[in-house]
């Protein structure tokens, strides 16, 4: 029996019969147009808020089985990538597709490198913050900001063009965070330097004090480069849709970056880890973690840094962060909040409650206790997160800009307000 890659749809409204392709998959919204009760009508519309099912871009990036657990950029496990290659080589595979050869890797390196100074009137822009502003809103701000140092950059239609303002960005973002958690601190900022690695520098630049050379632990070097490698992208998330959406209008990468990094900002998104460490904190101690659990099933608490909109298993990056954080805690103080999650896990991961809903540990339930063990405040957690996203937000724009299919973002509405009425005067209301 032969099968037809088409969907037939019988709209019970008309009686009438239609066939609409099917590829990869999914049918095209604009087939469901011609649906119609008669001449007048717009046409079908798919109703989807938040695109919990709606596919609005093709993308060769990264892809997600969140059933299995799985985790691929270009089609490199994300296991592998963690345990064998560098941040920047993972982030040279998202925007080019392949792995760099030691020519291309060096090339690339060297490029970021030498990109990561700023212009000085930025540490006087981010001066004119509060002392005690938020690091992510000034981290927004100042690259929003970058786009009036480079006007260049409105000409986005240009591979070479493009691949200058990712260098520049790739290698600014580090250099912009720190200068943000330094001013928090009433510190003097500490500048680039260029003989250490991506991760050893953004060390360097939020530590270093009144030593001639910093020199990070290796140990925590690596731990941030793995932390790093394992954020670089996630698919279509909220962040990754707002940097599509705003780079459709044409909008420089700067822009379009300042926007997707807003959407991290929210305690939904790049926020998450901080939600896990205060609700560990609440719990106080492991003995009091079966009550929290009775809490949790009686909807009187909230299990945070468990469960994933996509993720239906154990999320993989969250294997891997496990792992990490015994070598992170070997060289600096212990979290006492981590025999809670431990025990909070090992609970929960045999609870039938939670294993029917399939509610594994994510991606932040370990990374916020590494963050606080590396000494970072929890207000600099959604920048940390935004370090490495902004090579996948690039990599998922420069994919946008080049779509022949894309167009400016512009979703369709249900309108749900009154008819047409005529104004009143006044007197009259």
């Amino acid at each position: 029996m032969s099968t037809k890659e088409t969907l037939t749809i019988v709209d019970n409204r008309t009686g009438k019969s239609y066939e609409v392709p099917v590829a990869d998959g999914a049918i095209r919204a604009m087939d469901l147009r011609q649906i119609k009760t008669g001449p007048d009508d717009f046409g079908l519309l798919a109703y989807d808020p938040a695109f919990t099912n709606t596919a609005s871009t093709r993308s060769a990036i990264t892809y997600i089985d969140g059933d299995k657990g799985i985790l691929w950029y270009r089609g490199y496990p994300i296991e592998q990538l963690a345990e064998h290659a560098t941040f920047l080589e993972v982030a040279y595979l998202i925007l080019r597709g392949e792995l760099p050869t030691q020519k291309e890797l060096d090339e690339f390196t060297w490029q970021v490198t030498h990109h990561t100074w700023v212009h000085e009137n930025v540490k006087k822009f981010m001066d004119g913050f509060h002392h005690d502003a938020h690091p992510m809103g000034m981290f927004i701000s100042t690259v929003a900001a970058l786009s009036t140092f480079y006007p260049d950059a409105k000409v986005n239609h240009d591979s070479g063009h493009r691949d200058l303002q990712i260098l520049r960005l790739i290698a600014k973002v580090p250099t912009i965070a720190a200068f943000a958690y330094r001013h928090i601190l009433g510190q003097a900022y500490a500048y680039p330097d260029n003989d250490l690695s991506y991760a050893g520098n953004f060390l360097n630049m939020l530590f270093k004090t009144t030593e001639l050379k910093y020199k990070a632990d290796p140990a925590i070097e690596r731990a941030l480069d793995v932390l790093f490698i394992l954020h670089a992208d996630h698919e279509q998330n909220c962040s990754t849709n707002a940097m599509r959406s705003v780079g459709s209008s044409g909008v420089d990468p700067y822009s379009a970056l300042a926007g997707a990094a807003a959407a991290l900002y929210g305690p939904l998104h790049g926020g998450a880890n901080e939600a896990v460490l205060r609700m560990l904190r609440s719990v106080g101690s492991p003995a009091r973690v079966p009550e929290f659990i009775r809490q949790v099933k009686a909807g009187e608490a909230k299990l945070m840094g468990f469960g994933h909109r996509v993720y239906k298993n154990y999320d993989p990056r969250a294997k891997i962060i496990k792992r990490m954080a015994d070598e992170v805690f070997a060289v600096t103080r212990p979290s006492p909040l981590l025999p809670i999650a431990r025990e909070l896990e090992h609970i929960a991961l045999q609870d039938e409650y939670f294993v029917t809903r399939k509610l594994y540990p994510n991606v932040d339930f370990y990374s916020g206790l590494i963050y606080e063990a590396l000494g970072f405040p929890v207000e600099m957690f959604p920048v940390l997160f935004a370090i490495p996203r902004t090579a996948g937000w690039l990599a998922q724009w420069q994919e946008m800009v080049g779509d022949p299919e894309q167009k400016i973002a512009r979703p369709r509405q249900i309108y749900t307000g009154p008819a047409c009425r005529d104004f009143k005067p006044m007197g009259r209301r």
